[in-house]
């Protein structure tokens, strides 16, 4: 990826990791133009939150504050890591599900 890449795919990588909703909006604006960088951080903001939706549901049968609080706290801490990249134009996959997300929706947004 070229430095003007970066820049110009850099607003739709952040705005995908601004709820679901972003992720969705910056999709569609990525659709035009097929920037890689902002292709990149959409795949991993999509698959951020599907995990998230999906566990959400599980985790939420506990009724354990200890086990919600975890669960938060680690994709608190995912989406953060994305975020700082995204603003730091950087395009490295999050921890643990990163390279996942990257495979599993490899054919989005190409």
């Amino acid at each position: 990826m070229t430095e003007q890449d970066i820049e110009a795919g850099r607003n739709n990588a952040i705005i995908s990791y601004l709820t679901i909703f972003g992720t969705i909006i910056a999709f569609y604006l990525n659709n035009e133009n097929k920037n890689e960088f902002a292709s990149f951080h959409i795949r991993q903001a999509l698959g951020l939150w599907l995990t998230f939706f999906a566990l959400g549901y599980i985790i939420g049968s506990f009724d354990s504050w200890a086990i919600s609080l975890g669960f938060y706290l680690f994709f608190a801490v995912l989406f953060i890591y994305g975020f700082t990249n995204a603003l730091g134009r950087k395009a490295q996959a999050v921890p643990l599900l990163g390279d996942l997300y990257q495979k599993i929706f490899a054919n989005l947004g190409k």
